[in-house]
């Protein structure tokens, strides 16, 4: 099981530490195990219990009266409400209850009904990317239980390789191609299948390499295939120095090239780099550049 921090729980729940503070205080909404040193630790069970708790009374529900409703009663007026709501704060909630539930249904159904509503891609974007953005920074602390956000990971895996499948081949006038690969110690690979999904939407072609490539590896693909750009993601922690080394590298071996990055550890870059380095800011962004190639 895991264990967060109020932290924690105020990053995937929305409600400041503050007030969890003073509804456990005064409702005994949840009853937190304390550390020898007095610091709060919640568990699954009290993060699920916020959560549906923060989805009700964003609809209006008073703490006094959600705070003396069992749990079996929260979860019925959610789902309730969830039924009706386009809301993607509540959806993303949800998500997580799912996740720590490993309940694939309920992750499926969610999913399902906001592809209906607003298509695939608009699923990716304003539903799932910030999803897994809450996620993987509870990760990268291991605040969360690797075992529930690997369930999570595989299936949004899954259905990003089929929707990659369904995309018909486009030749273009003015056909570009895209290297997508990840470092040589860096597994986590959803944030690039995204892209990829995204790229042949739009009647790019790509070449995926996918994890772990040996950056010699990526010499000899230069030599096989032509190649307008690279785009690659960090996630798994690195140091701004080998960071920031192995992208001066990049630029230094493909001067020709552009290079993309993103990925939860740019944020440690500071300082310039080379002009050929592009850093993904968001999807939005990102989706912005495709526009433009």
């Amino acid at each position: 099981m895991a264990s967060y921090s109020i932290k924690d729980l105020e990053e995937l729940s929305g409600i400041k530490a503050h007030t969890i503070r003073i509804w456990e205080k005064r409702y005994g909404v949840v009853v937190p195990e304390r550390t020898n040193t007095n610091i709060r630790l919640y568990s699954d069970e009290d993060l699920k219990k916020l959560l549906n708790i923060s989805i009700l009374n964003k609809h209006g529900l008073k703490i006094s009266h959600l705070s003396r409703l069992s749990q079996d009663d929260l979860k019925e007026k959610v789902i309730h409400i969830s039924r009706e709501t386009t809301n993607t704060g509540i959806q993303i909630e949800n998500l997580i209850i799912s996740m720590l539930d490993l309940d694939e249904w309920k992750f499926d159904k969610i999913l399902s009904d906001s592809i209906i509503k607003i298509g695939f891609e608009e699923t990716l974007v304003s539903l799932m990317h910030p999803f897994f953005e809450k996620i993987g920074l509870l990760w990268q602390t291991g605040s969360i239980n690797p075992a529930q956000e690997h369930f999570v990971s595989n299936l949004m895996r899954q259905k990003l390789i089929v929707a990659i499948d369904g995309q018909a081949p486009v030749q273009r006038d003015n056909q570009v191609n895209f290297i997508l690969f990840l470092h040589e110690n860096e597994l986590h690979e959803l944030g690039l299948l995204f892209y990829s999904y995204l790229l042949k939407k739009h009647g790019i072609k790509v070449i995926y390499l996918g994890q772990a490539v040996p950056f010699q590896d990526l010499k000899k693909i230069i030599n096989i295939q032509k190649a307008d750009y690279f785009l690659t993601s960090f996630t798994t922690g690195i140091t701004e120095k080998d960071l920031k080394s192995y992208l001066i590298r990049m630029s230094d071996t493909f001067p020709e090239q552009t290079i993309y990055y993103t990925g939860y550890q740019i944020s440690k870059i500071n300082g310039s780099l080379p002009g050929n380095l592009i850093k993904i800011e968001s999807v939005k962004h990102f989706q912005d550049i495709i526009k433009t190639l």
